[in-house]
């Protein structure tokens, strides 16, 4: 099986903690895969510990200090980097650290949540999904590095799909004009393809595929 195979991989690197990014454009199924990567790895007799660079974004009442609305602004404001690192990356990587906030800032509910730690063990696999995860702000915190591909029509219409039910007749406007417009950018300036350990075509969710190794 594909995700037991790559659990494998992730477990060979050996003890210590470990950092795992799963990147991809929006709507590939990062969140899904990340989940099933988790389950496999727990089984395996590892401690992991799962989250999403969504809930490291900046929140909404700051949105008038800083364009989030369009394609560029979005790519350049919107994910909240430093917190990402002060409150979740860095503590993983520090053998001191004993515990990590998971999230900072829910970005359906906007409470404030970085004061709420989970404890880290020696061996914690840590899995972190989210588009621009490897971003040079963060590239050099992963030990393992994952990208979901789907092209450029079917991530926009699962997005719409399944965004239509806040963003309603937005949905597709928003997917095509924002989100796929900052993935392009992001590709163009970071080409994060080359040093990924694993890219997956996850066209078919039923049937995701290695196509690099």
């Amino acid at each position: 099986m594909l995700v037991e195979g790559i659990a494998e991989r992730i477990l060979a690197l050996g003890q210590g903690r470990l950092l795992v990014g799963v990147d991809g454009s929006t709507a590939a199924g990062k969140t899904s895969f990340g989940h099933e990567l988790a389950e496999r790895v727990s089984a395996a007799g590892r401690p992991v510990l799962r989250t999403t660079l969504d809930d490291f974004k900046k929140p909404w009442r700051d949105r008038h200090l800083y364009d989030r609305e369009s394609g560029e602004g979005y790519y350049r404001n919107a994910y909240d980097y430093e917190a990402v690192k002060r409150l979740l990356l860095d503590p993983c990587r520090s053998p001191e650290a004993t515990a990590c906030a998971l999230c900072s800032i829910d970005p359906l509910t906007q409470r404030d949540h970085s004061s709420d730690v989970t404890q880290l063990g020696a061996d914690t696999v840590l899995i972190v999904d989210g588009v621009f995860a490897f971003r040079p702000e963060i590239d050099d915190y992963w030990d393992f590095r994952i990208w979901l591909q789907v092209d450029e029509d079917l991530s926009v219409q699962r997005g719409a799909e399944r965004d239509r039910n806040w963003a309603g007749s937005e949905a597709e406007s928003i997917h095509r004009n924002r989100y796929l417009v900052a993935e392009r950018i992001y590709r163009q300036e970071v080409d994060p393809l080359p040093v990924m350990d694993v890219v997956i075509d996850n066209s078919v969710f039923a049937r995701p595929q290695i196509v690099t190794p």
